[in-house]
């Protein structure tokens, strides 16, 4: 009984504590706040139309009131041949940027972190940092006036050359090196932030007796600053791989024309396609819904690989 009463007491005293500790750092919270509240409507509240993908969408009775269908549309969607066609399309854009852009910041980082010269290095760092801000569809806008036939630079250099002029962004053997590109270019530079705050936590200590001992930079950096980055390169790896259905909606969206299509339709496009313009809502939502639910088996899974065999996890 008096275990019990202590144990009571001392539940209220942290709760005492923690509600001191709240309104001590009541400034924060308020900053807070607004992160949370979007958090909240923007991520969770829409949850609740989850539903719709398990039922006969009727009009005039809304979602919650139309009739039950149980997993009719993912049935449907996994007959449909276009299923494969957008998988296997969301895959290879997915895979290629994993391969060619996760490691992209990474070498940025660790090349920055060699340059030696401040001025030269701030300049470098505001340079690819700034595309990072530049929307979708400024930069998609910038590559048709750069490859346009008409008027266009490439094109201009292409015709001085005694070339014929070409139509890049309707070329369907240039739309993934044109999606890889701009990725890249878009976003190295603000990729590389994570690394080089990973780096400057690294002892310093740990170089200057590399150095003692005769190590090269490129010594230095295989054997120092990899490992010690190597636990944030997991977390970032775990966290890319479970966005794998993600190709970039609004890039993808902005680069696809007629020409290109067989190859440009993924996952996202898809959705809007069959839910905006054919109004087919519950195939679309099911369709979401099962991009949600693959991700999120990507992430336990190699959350768990990466815990077993490189001790990084996100949990």
């Amino acid at each position: 009984m008096a275990r019990a009463k202590l144990s009571a007491d001392q539940r209220a005293r942290n709760r005492k504590h923690l509600l001191r500790e709240i309104f001590r750092h009541r400034m924060l919270y308020l900053f807070i706040l607004p992160c949370f509240v979007w958090l909240i409507m923007f991520c969770y509240v829409p949850m609740g139309g989850i539903v719709l993908a398990f039922k006969n969408y009727k009009f005039n009775k809304g979602i919650y009131g139309s009739p039950w269908a149980g997993t009719k549309w993912f049935k449907q969607f996994m007959s449909d041949p276009e299923f494969w066609i957008t998988i296997k399309n969301t895959l290879r854009i997915t895979a290629l940027k994993l391969v060619v852009c996760f490691p992209a910041p990474i070498i940025l980082a660790l090349l920055l972190n060699e340059v030696r010269k401040a001025g030269f290095k701030r300049v470098v760092q505001t340079v690819s940092y700034l595309p990072n801000f530049v929307s979708w569809v400024v930069v998609v806008m910038l590559m048709r006036t750069i490859l346009t036939p008409y008027g266009g630079i490439v094109n201009d250099i292409r015709k001085s050359m005694g070339l014929e002029s070409v139509f890049f962004m309707g070329l369907k053997n240039a739309f993934l090196p044109l999606v890889i590109f701009s990725d890249l270019w878009k976003n190295i530079g603000w990729g590389s932030i994570v690394y080089l705050a990973a780096i400057t936590a690294v002892d310093q200590e740990l170089y200057e007796a590399a150095s003692i001992d005769g190590a090269g930079h490129g010594q230095q950096v295989l054997h120092i600053t990899l490992p010690g980055i190597a636990q944030t390169i997991g977390i970032m790896f775990i966290m890319a791989v479970g966005g794998l259905l993600n190709a970039g909606y609004d890039q993808i969206l902005l680069l696809q024309q007629p020409a290109n299509m067989t190859i440009s339709q993924v996952l996202d496009t898809y959705i809007i396609q069959t839910g905006i313009k054919y109004s087919k809502f519950e195939y679309a939502t099911a369709i979401g819904v099962f991009k949600s639910v693959f991700s999120l088996v990507l992430v336990v899974v190699t959350n768990f690989l990466a815990q077993k065999y490189a001790e990084v996890g996100l949990w």
